[in-house]
């Protein structure tokens, strides 16, 4: 009786299964395998080809560049005759003069780069479909990504291939800023004790802030676990470039830590700041048209006003014709007066102080840090003593090994500095650097790349000693 209800039952569920409607979305009919698919967007064709990228500044067919070459002529000596400015650099100059260019001892040490550079930023204007700025979206919790290089990186981030050493250039100069930044504060970061970048001391303060950026052992890292999480802050100090950066780039840092709420902070008094949205233009509301008669109706009527067509990014970019040289000198800001903040705006905002930055923060400075012991005292004054205070990792970076030597030798022989601090990170090269060439405006001959190097110090830890009542007391506990 049991094992006929049984079979009745599971007959029963088949048939309501057989009866169940198929879902119009997944239906496919016959006429589908004739019909045409959508037609494709035609790429744009690139005005130059990957062939013909080198070409003077002077005779660029860019405009910018050509102001660029006329900066450089202006800015940049000629290395044989560098008491004067009145003859310009040769390898700026529309015609160089032979003789000089011979007398260059060094010409062979950075010709080749100059050529690299040069095609780069022509490659940048090209026109071509530039798959290397193509970022990928979030990734899933289930896969891991790897930080040990550029290349693995891209590869389990999802990225496009990166198939020339030109694109890599690219990719790793929009990236350097954010991935940098990732690749020292990830669980997974290169910098690790085993390799002897990372210091104990600094295994101890990166482990708290760990904690908050990651979800417990064993939990999927996805964007519910920010729940009562605290905020993690990142500030840059004398920010410039990196502040120019799109929205969606500095994205990237993000989806490094899904289950993490990153606020980032840009401070200095070169930081790009957002154009101004140019007011909205009213349009004028149509009046009423008498209708016309019929003697009217063969007259010539007046052209209606044309609504001029949107020219793209790239076509804008080509013909911009502006270009700022790379040496600003950015003059003293104006004295900020402090203002009492209200209990509401604390606690909506909290208070942008040094005794605000004691947990969930990293501070990051870009070079040039110092040059000397004595800039550290004119430029930054309290402010790096503040910072030590804190106890916060500050994490550095060089574009050059002597840039790298040169700050930590002026910071070890700072007053109020010196002895005062202790290692996070020691000086090295950084995995994610930019890989691509910068020219100097002032002398084409001084190339650096961005983010070179990376290396990170905080306050030195007071270690606490246990006293007893007794101590002072007796004489042989003194």
């Amino acid at each position: 009786m049991a094992v006929s209800a049984l079979v009745r039952q599971r007959l029963t569920s088949r048939a309501h299964v057989a009866l169940r409607p198929c879902c119009p979305s997944s239906r496919r009919h016959f006429f589908n395998l004739f019909r045409k698919p959508p037609p494709k967007a035609a790429e744009p064709v690139p005005t130059l080809t990957a062939d013909n990228l080198f070409h003077p500044f002077s005779k660029s067919p860019f405009p910018m560049l050509r102001a660029r070459g006329e900066a450089i002529q202006k800015l940049a000596p000629c290395p044989v005759c560098t008491t004067s400015h009145e003859q310009g650099h040769p390898h700026a100059e529309p015609e160089p003069l032979n003789e000089h260019w011979k007398a260059d001892q060094e010409h062979q040490n950075y010709c080749r780069r100059l050529r690299e550079a040069n095609e780069d930023e022509h490659d940048l204007r090209s026109g071509r479909r530039m798959t290397e700025f193509e970022l990928p979206g979030p990734h899933g919790y289930e896969e891991a990504i790897s930080l040990s290089n550029w290349d693995v990186f891209w590869y389990t981030r999802g990225f496009m291939s990166m198939d020339t050493e030109r694109s890599r250039r690219h990719a790793s100069k929009l990236l350097s800023y954010p991935i940098t930044i990732g690749g020292a504060l990830h669980q997974w970061s290169p910098l690790t004790l085993s390799n002897q970048r990372l210091t104990p001391e600094g295994s101890r303060s990166l482990a708290a802030l760990r904690s908050t950026l990651h979800p417990p052992l064993g939990a999927p890292e996805t964007s519910e676990q920010q729940v009562g999480k605290p905020q993690v802050r990142v500030f840059i100090l004398g920010a410039r470039a990196e502040s120019s950066l799109p929205v969606n780039v500095w994205e990237q840092l993000c989806l490094l830590f899904p289950a993490a709420q990153l606020h980032i902070f840009f401070i200095g008094p070169q930081v790009s700041l957002p154009k101004p949205e140019a007011p909205k233009q009213v349009k004028p509301e149509a009046s009423a048209v008498p209708p016309q008669s019929s003697s009217d109706a063969s007259a010539p009527q007046a052209p209606e006003a044309s609504v001029p067509a949107k020219v793209p990014y790239i076509t804008e970019l080509q013909n911009r014709a502006e270009y700022l040289p790379n040496i600003y000198k950015p003059p003293a800001p104006v004295d900020i007066a402090r203002q009492k903040y209200t209990r509401n705006a604390i606690g909506r905002y909290g208070e942008l102080t040094i005794t605000g930055l004691r947990t969930n923060n990293y501070i990051d400075v870009p070079p040039p840090l110092f040059r000397n012991a004595g800039s550290i005292q004119r430029q930054w004054g309290p402010v790096l003593p503040a910072l030590l205070e804190s106890r916060c990792p500050i994490f550095v970076t060089g574009f050059s090994p002597q840039d790298v030597e040169r700050d930590v030798k002026s910071l070890s022989e700072a007053p109020d500095v010196a002895g005062k601090f202790e290692w996070v990170v020691t000086p090295g090269p950084n995995t994610f650097g930019s890989e691509k060439w910068e020219i100097a405006d002032f002398d084409p001959r001084v190339m650096i790349k961005a983010n070179w190097g990376i290396w990170a110090i905080r306050g030195r830890s007071k270690d606490i000693v246990e006293r007893s009542m007794l101590d002072g007391l007796l004489p042989w506990r003194q």
